[in-house]
């Protein structure tokens, strides 16, 4: 199978998934097996607190490993806290994040990833927040090797698609059989949703989305179509319709930013989920209907709590990492054992914490940290 051909039925079983959430593990095994790897998984993860849940995966990880991650390994794992830093869609491989071989010499490693075989992981955020981060990942196998350029090529092909799905379900969170059709699913959400033809034409809005077009600030019906204030959303959406008119499943991948003319500070945005496919095409009450347009009001992104430690004292990665470690797994011997580094190495690293954050114990160490967790954490 060509890669387009065999991309094009991957994105096409992604945003299946939005109207039904049990087409998530065989949407991800197909994903996996266009990056290349062993197992993927969407998850969440709080570094601050080391814990973590697998929301969705393949079944490429056993299920007892499974278990044991979120059990054991999670506070372990040495990769966690520098995967703060990583960008929005930008895949980030073990080796961008810490030492490899390093990474080979921590407990992490020799206890649960090299029992199985694994040997790097990749992943793309989803949505930062201060509490919790939502990723995707892919596991490679010793006969994959470790992450090179192929697999970050592949990883950015599907990243969009992938956040693009997982913000729409967040939003909508349709339930299978929940009702018999898109629209009659549609009245009951609380989100904005629009369904249109290929030159726009609303075909069909909700109870939500009929607000947002009376009052006209962000979106609103000119001679019946869907359009905006600004001039050049209005063209971006007429593209993205357009695209989806002729079966392209990837139109629209990223949100649409949606300015609000009654406030310059309030945005907006638009998420297209092209109805291409035959799920979703059965799902449109109305077949002439091209895409289904999400609104909601934007989220402010902000920053995890290892992010603001580190700017707030000017800490480098590996301190930060040796931080984390302190208070997560306690003293010099257990963090060098962790970490897969000298107990002197973590020594030197403490010395400059310490100098820093202007503290001279582990104990002010765990209480300097606690600070900057969110109350409201769960």
């Amino acid at each position: 199978m060509q890669e387009s051909e065999q991309l094009s039925q991957v994105i096409a079983e992604i945003y299946d998934t939005v109207l039904d959430r049990s087409l998530w593990p065989a949407a991800l095994k197909k994903t996996t097996s266009f990056v290349q790897g062993q197992a993927s998984a969407i998850y969440w993860n709080d570094a601050a607190n080391t814990s973590g849940d697998a929301v969705f995966d393949d079944g490429g990880i056993a299920p007892e490993y499974r278990q044991l991650y979120f059990d054991k390994y999670v506070s372990l794992n040495p990769t966690l806290t520098p995967r703060c830093f990583t960008a929005i869609e930008e895949p980030a491989a073990t080796a961008d994040l810490v030492p490899y071989d390093e990474f080979l010499k921590t407990r992490f490693y020799r206890e649960w990833a090299k029992p199985q075989g694994l040997v790097d992981f990749v992943s793309i955020f989803l949505e930062k927040a201060a509490a919790k981060a939502a990723m995707f990942g892919v596991f490679r196998h010793e006969r994959h090797g470790v992450v090179d350029q192929e697999t970050r090529r592949r990883m950015r092909l599907i990243a969009p698609h992938i956040r693009r799905a997982a913000m729409i379900s967040k939003v909508v969170n349709l339930k299978q059989n929940e009702a018999a059709s898109l629209t009659e699913a549609m009245d009951g959400l609380r989100a904005g949703v629009i369904l249109v033809d290929g030159d726009g034409k609303i075909l069909h809005a909700n109870v939500a989305a009929h607000a947002i077009l009376d009052e006209g600030c962000i979106l609103r019906a000119a001679a019946g179509r869907l359009v905006s204030g600004d001039a050049r959303t209005s063209a971006e959406l007429r593209a993205i319709f357009a695209s989806a008119a002729q079966g392209d499943s990837a139109a629209g991948a990223r949100g649409v930013p949606l300015p609000s003319a009654a406030d310059p500070a309030e945005t907006y945005v638009a998420h297209v989920l092209p109805l291409a496919s035959g799920k979703r095409r059965r799902a449109a009450s109305d077949n002439v209907a091209v895409a289904a347009v999400f609104i909601h009001k934007a989220a402010i992104a902000t920053s995890s709590p290892p992010e603001i430690v580190a700017q707030t004292f000017k800490l480098t990665m590996a301190e930060l990492r040796v931080l984390f470690a302190i208070v997560e797994v306690g003293g010099v011997p257990e963090v060098a054992d962790v970490l897969g580094i000298a107990p002197t190495t973590v020594r030197t690293h403490l010395s400059r914490v310490y100098e820093k954050t202007r503290v001279s114990r582990q104990a002010d160490l765990v209480k300097l940290v606690a600070g900057f967790v969110s109350p409201l954490s769960v």
